[in-house]
Formats: structure tokens, sequence, C-alpha cells
């Protein structure tokens, strides 16, 4: 029986890379491909496949937050986080969604591969270049001493909502990917911004920037400048 992928990631070359890859194998099947966060959660809910390379940065809602849906409609399906973060808090967020695998962009296709015939089978998968001892321990140490990170104090909707402000995204288009209301996503923002004691836009990306929810190259210009969700 071939093991079922559906490929995420908003950038084309790099999905066409991997499909190239995972089609030379006779035991893997690609399914289907995204390039955003609410299309692969809305394909993993039609098509049921076994194993998700899921991009941990695309826009909207992006690879954190994908997983937790996906968890939640499609608890059978492995989700293997694709990233080009090698730090602690990102795989530490990463497997609290529900992800249980976790490659750097620049691994070998050979360890693509491996990880997704490992988890397939059951078992977690970190990419050769990550120290799990040092996962095992941050982990243990954010569940028994309650990190100080100021992510802490918010909701996962509420990082999500932060995040796609961060990026520019307005009001409307935030409440139509979360399936929220307008005025629920204002009064995810007010939260948000009185959790972190910010005043304005430009804060509200720094904070993003600075702990990993986003990117310099994502931040648009309208989101630095625009104070409203308009």
């Amino acid at each position: 029986m071939k093991t079922t992928v559906l490929l995420a990631d908003d950038h084309a070359v790099f999905r066409e890379g991997l499909k190239l890859l995972l089609e030379e194998q006779a035991d893997i099947q690609i399914v289907g491909q995204a390039a955003d966060g609410s299309e692969v959660v809305k394909l993993a809910k039609k098509l049921n496949p076994c194993v998700v390379l899921m991009d941990i940065a695309m826009p909207g809602l992006d690879g954190i937050g994908a997983t937790e849906r996906i968890k939640s409609i499609s608890p059978d399906t492995k989700v293997v986080i694709l990233s080009m973060h090698a730090t602690a808090e990102h795989i530490y967020r990463a497997f609290k969604a529900g992800a249980v695998g976790y490659l750097l962009k620049e691994a070998a296709g050979k360890e693509v591969l491996r990880a997704i015939q490992t988890v397939r089978t059951g078992h977690s998968y970190l990419c050769s270049s990550i120290s799990a001892v040092m996962i095992e321990h941050y982990i243990r140490d954010r569940e028994d001493t309650a990190n100080d990170s100021p992510l802490r104090l918010l909701s996962p909707r509420e990082i999500e909502v932060l995040k796609m402000l961060s990026e520019g995204v307005n009001g409307t288009e935030i409440a139509k990917t979360l399936n929220l209301s307008r005025s629920t996503v204002e009064t995810y923002r007010y939260r948000v911004m009185q959790k972190l004691n910010l005043s304005d836009m430009a804060g509200l990306v720094k904070f993003a920037i600075k702990h990993g929810l986003t990117s310099l190259c994502r931040v648009s210009i309208r989101a630095m400048r625009c104070p409203s969700l308009t």
C-alpha cells in the first residue's frame, strides 16, 4: 500500500522539487499540493493523506496553525514540518501543535524519504542536524518551569491573529481565513495588544519578528503604517 503525501509550501519551485523527488518512489503517491495554510487544511480534510510535508512559514495561516487544524480533523495524518529555522522555540511549537517530524529545508532528499518512512510507522523524526537531546531537554524545561516567553500569554488563535496582522493582512482577510467575524478579529487584536503591552502596529510587527512568528521578508509596509484592521 502506497504512502499518500500532501505537499504544502508557498514556494512553487521548492514544492515542485519535492514532488519530483517523491514521484520517483514506487511506494509514495502525491495526492495534492497547497500554497498556503488554509488550502492545505481543506485538502487534508478532503484527501485524508498519510503524511503532510508542511512549510512552517506560509502567508496567512502558517504551518503551525494548519498543523493544529489538521490534527483536529484528520488525527491519523502525520505532519512533518519543513523549515529554515533550527531554533528550539520553532521546534517546540511545531511538536506542541501536533507535528511528529521536523526537517530543515536544506536536508538531503534521502533524509526527506527517511522522515516520511519513520513517521508513517508511528515514530517521530528530527532532522539529523538537530540535537534530539537538546530538544528533549528544552521541551521538558518548558513544561516544568513555565518559560518566561511572552508567547505563553497568548492562545493559539491569538498567535494566529498576531502573525497575520504583522504581515499586513487586514481584518476582512483575517476573518475570512480564520472563519471569524470582523468584530471577533478586532477583539483578538485588542487582547493581543493588551497582553503584550503594545501600543501600535510597529511594536506588534517588531514583536512578531523577534519571536519568530514572521520575518522581515514577509512584513508588509502596510502593516507598519496602518494601525487599524481596515
